[in-house]
């Protein structure tokens, strides 16, 4: 009888701690254990003109998965770009608290360090598998945990772009002489390649750029792929589309949290969004991949888009170039460790791509043209 009552009273005290459990915020009598839940209700600000596919809908989509993943414990309201604050105040925003998120490129916050752009895309840099396995697996999440707490922010990858292209210009690109006096919106690293090649350099958010190549402030622009370019209608203003973008080889965009309220989560809290960056990182790389195959073909075959490739002298030119931008992005400090990681993480992949990635291609390519 006495195993009877005491295993009724282990039942009992269960059962209060389940009923707490499912009723979060109640106060329960039993003397168990109780679980109580607190509900947050948090801003996400971003760099996204609204609606934007690819982009955009990234920033929604993290949203929406730590809403469905927290049993809507965590609800996330997405401001685009000028909503609640301007697109590039989006980090002084999470950082000072007047949001809690945002979702964006860092390397638009190069005037806060120049190590910024190494964490979303740098010319002839890695690709998007490969900037994954550095931030991931080789080192780059701690450095940039490090260089973004120093602003109070939690940083975390929330989306990938894979290969971006390199631009739409007004008038062909035939020599290195084509880009001196260039006005192009470029931003981070490869504006700095613009520059030290004798262009002129601009920093537009998304929804500044068409307006700023209709007035002809701006002669080129690059924003992204064929699908969120076609969106944003540069085709209209600039026929002529060069490739490769080797500015941006794999972009990675970034989820910034702040640091307070990242500190204050639960364990379970923060598994919570990490979880929903980490699958929008994926699904957004594979999203991108299939539509700017499909929307590359609506705007050579519908639009009469030209698609150019860069000249062997530019492209050497470049790659020069880009050598001596990123180095002089990691001096000294957190900067150059994180310059100097970066590098050695670049080299081995390369070493990896160079007997995977490229031949595969090669070979590929001279299959389909049997």
């Amino acid at each position: 009888m006495r195993r009877r009552n005491l295993l009724g009273a282990g039942l009992l005290g269960l059962g209060g701690a389940a009923a707490s459990f499912s009723n979060p915020g109640t106060q329960s009598s039993v003397s168990a254990p109780s679980i109580s839940r607190n509900r947050r209700q948090l801003n996400m600000v971003t760099t996204w003109p609204k609606g934007l596919p690819g982009l955009g809908e990234a920033a929604e989509r993290v949203a929406a998965r730590i809403s469905a993943m927290s049993e809507g414990f965590i609800e996330v309201k997405v401001f685009a770009a000028g909503e609640l604050v301007p697109a590039f105040e989006s980090f002084d925003a999470v950082a000072n608290g007047s949001a809690d998120i945002y979702h964006g490129a860092d390397y638009y916050w190069t005037a806060k360090s120049p190590a910024y752009p190494f964490f979303t895309a740098v010319p002839f840099g890695m690709t998007a598998q490969e900037i994954m396995g550095w931030i991931d697996f080789g080192g780059g999440q701690a450095l940039w945990d490090e260089l973004s707490g120093d602003f109070g922010i939690k940083p975390i990858q929330g989306a990938n772009t894979g290969h971006q292209m390199g631009g739409w210009f007004r008038k062909e690109i035939n020599s290195l002489d084509d880009l001196v006096g260039l006005q192009m919106r470029i931003p981070g690293q490869g504006g700095d390649v613009l520059r030290a090649l004798g262009g002129a350099a601009k920093s537009l958010p998304g929804g500044e750029i068409y307006q700023a190549l209709q007035t002809g402030n701006i002669d080129a622009t690059e924003w992204v792929g064929p699908w969120n370019d076609y969106s944003l209608g540069f085709y209209r203003e600039a026929p002529y589309y060069y490739g490769p973008g080797f500015h941006e080889p794999g972009a990675s965009l970034a989820v910034g949290i702040n640091r307070k309220l990242w500190d204050s989560m639960s364990a379970s809290e923060q598994a919570v969004v990490k979880a929903a960056c980490e699958s929008t990182n994926h699904t957004s790389l594979g999203e991108f991949t299939y539509q700017n195959a499909v929307y590359l073909d609506i705007l050579t075959k519908e639009h009469g888009v030209q698609l150019r490739s860069f000249p062997e002298d530019v492209v050497k030119a470049m790659a020069e170039a880009s050598r001596d931008v990123r180095a002089a992005a990691g001096k000294d400090g957190i900067e150059k460790r994180i310059y100097e990681s970066f590098e050695t993480a670049l080299a081995s992949m390369s070493n990896w791509a160079n007997v995977s990635d490229g031949p595969y291609y090669a070979a590929r390519e001279l299959g389909r043209k049997r």
